[in-house]
């Protein structure tokens, strides 16, 4: 029996679209034309492959089975095929979306844009804030890089830890547990506000000082850390916020940050894309400025336990938090 092994690059497409529609567009070939290659998948199978359920189509449990090793035959047929080539980032000419947390795209982006600049200076970048409504989706092809906390869930989704954040705690400096010794106690008696897009009084902080018998009182919920923050400079406020993501904005507001006087667990940052790029010498090396940014940003994260006094020390030395 004679096999067609550009099957193999449709079923690829098909089973990552999900619709025959998509997978025609992604081959820039017609739906009646990509319509006849899934019967023709389906014979050589002996599987339907993908089912129509309602409106959408949903993979069969042995077109499932399939997915990863299919998609690891192309990306090795292209390998094959495709000659080993070596960017030259100063010639390259090439538009990068990226879609990170806002408060990581403000503290990480602005030295990943430096290093891109230098070294590809007709590359260009669009950062896109993490938000439900977003169109823009990995697995569409439309998103290259990804950062946040979240781990993604899709298994066509590659992931990589780029360092790791911690909460701190902000408080303006004439906040009377702004100096001096700072018990859990004198922490859980305080007025809180948390950080929730979606307005929630309580978070994982609340979970620890349970398990000490202690409790909080949670005045307000911001959206954002920049407005958790605006509330902070102007009120009595204590707020928990990640350090890393957080220090343009404690630096330009002046803020008192401090350590949390409980244990939290590191926070990581996942550096997301699609599988489809693996082999794309071009996002190789985005992603490797994207690496180096993150983890040197997390390196450099200055020690929260200083005053507002000790700044000029801080400076000196080299701190990136003001506190």
């Amino acid at each position: 029996m004679q096999l067609d092994l550009n099957l193999l690059t449709a079923l690829d497409a098909l089973l990552e679209e999900g619709s025959v529609t998509d997978a025609a567009a992604r081959l820039h070939v017609s739906a009646p034309a990509m319509s006849r290659t899934l019967g023709r998948i389906r014979r050589a199978t002996g599987d339907q492959i993908l089912v129509r359920t309602g409106r959408t189509m949903t993979p069969t449990p042995h077109a499932l089975a399939l997915r990863a090793t299919v998609h690891e035959l192309v990306q090795q047929a292209q390998a094959v095929l495709s000659p080993h080539t070596q960017i030259e980032p100063a010639a390259l000419e090439r538009t990068f979306i990226l879609k990170w947390h806002d408060a990581l795209a403000a503290a990480v982006g602005p030295a990943l844009l430096h290093s891109l600049r230098a070294e590809a200076p007709g590359v260009r970048v669009r950062f896109l804030a993490e938000a439900s409504t977003d169109t823009h989706d990995p697995r569409r092809g439309d998103t290259d890089l990804e950062a946040g906390s979240g781990e993604p869930s899709s298994p066509e989704i590659r992931h990589e830890i780029a360092g790791h954040d911690r909460l701190v705690l902000a408080l303006r400096p004439t906040h009377p547990l702004c100096h001096g010794p700072l018990t859990i106690e004198d922490y859980a008696a305080a007025d809180h506000i948390t950080v929730s897009r979606r307005g929630r009084l309580r978070d994982p902080v609340d979970d620890a000082l349970e398990a000490r018998d202690l409790s909080r009182r949670v005045v307000a919920a911001a959206p954002t850390i920049a407005t958790a923050l605006q509330f902070v400079r102007r009120q009595d406020l204590v707020v928990a916020v990640p350090q890393l993501v957080s220090r343009p904005l404690l630096d330009d507001l002046g803020l008192c940050v401090r350590p949390l006087p409980l244990t939290m667990p590191a926070i990581p940052i996942h550096l997301a894309w699609h599988q489809r790029y693996d082999n794309d010498p071009a996002h190789a090396w985005l992603r490797g400025l994207a690496r180096t940014a993150l983890s040197q940003a997390c390196e450099s994260t200055g020690d929260p336990a200083r005053d507002p006094a000790d700044a000029a020390t801080d400076e000196a030395a080299g701190g990136l938090i003001s506190g």
